[in-house]
């Protein structure tokens, strides 16, 4: 297998990433342990969480998929062979959201003890926040990887403005740079990536890994009509994509799986790893199958043809 670069980290990374916002939530911890363990067994090695994973879940309040990732790794014995990121900025309770540097410091000290680590891989700011200066959030970064708390930094769902802002500080300053991005980008969302951050992310050596990249599972074909989405409790998450436009798409999937002998989830995500700014997409599994499926994207090579099938019926205006 083929390791990239994650950006200017100097943190090599097989091409897909695991997703791990299903842990704890519509994944028990048994069935995340043998997730984990094929994941690893087949050579793959980054794994993708944040603290507030699964918040969302009735009775949950975040941590749940770290907590669950920490024991996996203390049972394994196999820090040394993962790279894990984890992200902090999405409220985790009352006055626990945010980029401060006092909140920073707090929130990694709870990862931390739930990842049952003294080091996180990659730590990723989960979501702007204009409310607090970008300098201050760097800085708070620059402590804890000087205290060997942090590898390197990154950023999600940020603009290609303030993405741009915050390498330039960096630059500037000699503060940390964020190493990675995660955007939301796949087959259906596509504008706002290659408008405006891909060339950011091209230009200061970047690594993308971005999320989604399966569209919520619409992607593989599994959700065709209304009725569909009542197969799982993400259905409710695919449903924007269940228009002409997604459906036209899907076509595109079926016909290029069907000319090579394979499926459409398997496509969309050896289309995305072809894209020249990607990294390694991240994509969940709540079982082997699915889990399977995704190593075998991993190996699939797309022709000029494919890419410029699925181009056509995903450009953007």
């Amino acid at each position: 297998m083929e390791f990239r670069k994650l950006g200017t980290s100097g943190i090599n990374v097989a091409p897909l990433a695991f997703g791990g916002n299903v842990f704890g939530w519509t994944v028990d911890e048994s069935t995340s342990f043998a997730l984990l363990d094929a994941f690893v067994d087949a050579g793959f090695n980054l794994i993708d969480t944040a603290d507030v994973y699964s918040a969302w879940a009735p009775g949950h309040s975040g941590g749940e998929s770290e907590t669950i990732i920490g024991k996996w790794m203390k049972a394994r014995g196999n820090r040394e062979k993962v790279v894990v990121a984890t992200k902090v900025g999405m409220e985790m309770g009352p006055g626990k959201k945010g980029l401060s540097k006092s909140y920073i410091a707090e929130a990694a000290e709870a990862s931390l003890r739930r990842l049952q680590t003294d080091y996180i891989d990659v730590y990723q700011s989960h979501r702007d926040d204009e409310e607090t200066p970008q300098l201050e959030t760097l800085e708070a970064y620059a402590e804890l990887i000087k205290a060997g708390k942090v590898r390197t930094i990154g950023a999600s769902n940020f603009s290609a403005e303030r993405l741009a802002s915050a390498l330039a500080i960096s630059k500037e300053t000699g503060l940390p740079t964020y190493a990675t991005l995660q955007p939301l980008y796949n087959l259906y969302n596509r504008e706002e990536f290659e408008r405006y951050l891909a060339a950011v992310c091209l230009e200061h050596n970047v690594g993308v890994i971005p999320y989604y990249a399966l569209a919520a599972g619409f992607l593989t074909g599994k959700y065709r009509t209304e009725a569909d989405l009542t197969k799982s409790p993400r259905g409710s998450s695919a449903k924007r994509y269940l228009n002409d436009r997604g459906l036209k798409i899907l076509a595109a999937l079926d016909d290029v799986a069907a000319s090579i002998g394979s499926t459409p989830g398997k496509v969309a995500v050896a289309w995305l790893m072809s894209r020249p700014a990607i990294t390694a997409p991240i994509a969940s599994a709540t079982n082997l199958e699915q889990l399977h499926d995704l190593i075998d994207a991993t190996k699939l090579t797309l022709d000029e043809a494919a890419i410029e099938t699925l181009g056509d019926a995903s450009s953007w205006p």
